[in-house]
């Protein structure tokens, strides 16, 4: 602990005598300083024991040590040390009933007593101090080092706790609390779930407090990982600020933390690449092959039934706002890690098993059908779109990210998920959705296809000469295809329709196939023209 007023009082070698302040004499003392200016608070940082002699100061008047009482106490000067027996025998009453006034410790200094003797027993507490807090660092670095090894990050998190006497979480990529210390810290930690990612938006390292009449605690909260984007954050909470041994614990928690989180992201890389080859394998349709490769790495995912994911990064106001203004390459990659990051987070969580690919401005992911990789994927996917679709963001920009997601396959149907993600993918793109699920097209219609706009200028091209000849008021030959198309060719059906004789409707058709010189007789021409139709009037 660091000096108080109480210990120099209690030290036998310099004499001091308390006269005022007696139930303030346990605040710690920072510095003890020498001054007889009339006004020193101008040269105070707050927490010294301020040593004079009254030399220039009229310490008999009563107003005047008011002044410069209150003035020292507003100023964070702890204690007052005054020398009798050189300008005054004795402390002035004036100077006494000033301090009480204020509850300002005011001790008396035996002439015997150099001001330098308590300057040195200062600044030797302080030292002694220091070192006790140097050298209960290093020990909790061993310890905290020893838990590491020996427990993983739960045994550090729990040495930890026990040095800053409280609580520690550590969180994952996604802000999900992985592990906490003691057990009964977790549903606390889980309560900081949008303080972490808010620190997550900052580049690491980044730190910050939390506490307040809302919290139990006070909780410091970092960030941990070397790169742009943090890999994992750290909370500590504890009753009070910490101390400088704590203070040293914590750092090295952070060290330690962060050199687990870097080897675990080498090992990580080291993962994907491996991941990439039983990719390759698989949809080279070799799927033994993969399983040799893999090994136990991906346990039963090669053996049940997985869904194919296939996300992109595309450029857009809003990729740059999610951000923070960087580019929209740099908005891409952000988006694309924070999809791996969440299906990694949610596979790890739920135990299953999950193969992310990076593969350029793509990521390619193989999860377990109806698993939690999955569900986090969508729910990644529900979030910008709903963020894309927010009026301050509203503009007509693309999506920041589209996903085309499989049906459930099997190893040996694996190509078959892949283009099956890739067609879904390519559906969101010119949708201008986030993600698509390509088991939804299959079930659904045909026709929000035909709003793609190649499509529509293909429909207008072929139909343009029918609405040119309809323009001139000689026929309806557009209505009478329409009507005689959603009739299967059946004359009397169509012809009632339209209000027109039989005879009336042969001749219209007749004329369509002149016109486009194509013959209505080809299910092919039929099939084309009924799109065109749709396309140009979906309703």
């Amino acid at each position: 602990m660091p000096p108080t007023l109480a210990s120099l009082v209690h030290h036998s070698a310099l004499k001091l005598t308390v006269r005022a302040g007696e139930d303030h004499l346990d605040v710690p003392v920072r510095w003890a300083h020498v001054s007889e200016l009339a006004d020193p608070v101008p040269y105070m940082e707050g927490g010294e024991l301020l040593l004079i002699t009254a030399l220039k100061l009229d310490a008999e008047d009563p107003q005047t040590m008011r002044r410069y009482v209150k003035r020292l106490v507003g100023a964070g000067v702890v204690g007052l040390g005054f020398a009798v027996g050189v300008n005054y025998e004795e402390i002035p009453e004036a100077l006494v009933d000033a301090a009480r006034e204020e509850g300002l410790p005011l001790l008396e200094v035996p002439r015997r007593t150099p001001f330098l003797a308590i300057s040195k027993a200062v600044s030797a507490a302080i030292a002694a101090d220091q070192y006790r807090a140097v050298t209960a660092g290093f020990a909790a670095q061993r310890e905290l080092t020893k838990q590491t090894l020996n427990a993983g990050p739960e045994g550090l998190l729990g040495a930890l706790a026990a040095q800053v006497d409280g609580w520690a979480a550590l969180y994952d990529a996604s802000g999900a609390v992985v592990a906490a210390a003691p057990e009964w810290a977790g549903r606390r930690a889980a309560r900081l779930t949008a303080e972490v990612e808010r620190l997550r938006e900052r580049p690491a390292p980044a730190s910050s407090v939390v506490g307040g009449p809302e919290h139990e605690d006070r909780v410091e909260l970092h960030s941990l990982g070397t790169g742009r984007r943090p890999r994992a954050a750290l909370a500590v909470g504890t009753a009070a600020a910490l101390g400088t041994a704590e203070r040293y614990a914590v750092h090295s928690a952070i060290a330690l933390l962060t050199l687990t989180t870097e080897r675990s992201r080498s090992l990580h890389a080291a993962e994907q690449r491996v991941g990439a080859a039983v990719l390759r394998m698989l949809l080279a349709g070799e799927p033994d092959h993969a399983r040799t490769v893999a090994g136990d790495l991906y346990g039963g995912l090669l053996d049940a039934p997985f869904r194919m994911i296939v996300a992109e990064s595309v450029s857009g106001t809003a990729a740059r706002a999610v951000s923070g203004g960087a580019t929209a390459a740099d908005s891409g990659d952000d988006l694309l890690g924070g999809l791996a990051e969440s299906v990694e987070s949610a596979a790890a969580r739920s135990g299953e098993a999950v193969l992310v690919v990076p593969e350029g401005e793509r990521l390619v992911v193989l999860a377990a059908d109806a698993g939690a990789a999955v569900a986090a994927c969508t729910r990644y996917a529900a979030a910008l779109e709903a963020a894309r679709a927010a009026p301050e963001r509203a503009g007509g920009d693309e999506a920041e990210l589209v996903v085309g997601l499989s049906a459930p396959a099997g190893p040996i149907a694996a190509a078959a998920a892949y283009k099956q993600a890739e067609q879904a993918l390519s559906v969101a793109r010119r949708r201008g959705r986030v993600l698509v699920e390509h088991e939804r097209l299959a079930a659904g219609s045909v026709l929000p296809l035909l709003a793609d706009d190649a499509v529509k200028a293909f429909a207008d091209g072929l139909l343009r000469a029918l609405h040119e000849h309809d323009a001139t008021g000689r026929g309806d030959l557009v209505d009478s295809l329409r009507a005689w198309l959603s009739r299967h060719g059946q004359w009397d059906a169509a012809a009632a329709d339209l209000g027109v004789h039989r005879h009336t409707l042969r001749y219209r058709m007749r004329r369509v196939e002149e016109i486009l010189g194509r013959s209505l007789d080809d299910p092919d021409v039929r099939m084309e023209l009924w799109l065109a139709l749709k396309a140009t009037s979906p309703e």
